[in-house]
């Protein structure tokens, strides 16, 4: 193992409940502030990315690009 695969956070193997539930709706918060506060940022990423990746239709041939189900 390498210092870079150690994880950056300790998780707890066992949390009560009530914890669990606080530490997960922690974390959300925090994933939807850094969201809102980083938006354009990510939203110029994930554009750039969408721009570059091919078209999944134009790399199959023979596939029916619109399936029955």
């Amino acid at each position: 193992m390498k210092p870079n695969d150690l994880p950056i956070v300790c998780i707890p193997l066992d949390l009560p409940e009530e914890a669990a539930a606080s530490l997960v709706e922690f974390l959300q918060d925090l994933t939807a502030a850094l969201e809102g506060h980083y938006f354009a940022q990510l939203h110029r990423h994930y554009q750039a990315r969408k721009e570059k990746r091919p078209d999944p239709d134009d790399l199959i041939v023979g596939v029916d690009p619109d399936p029955p189900f």
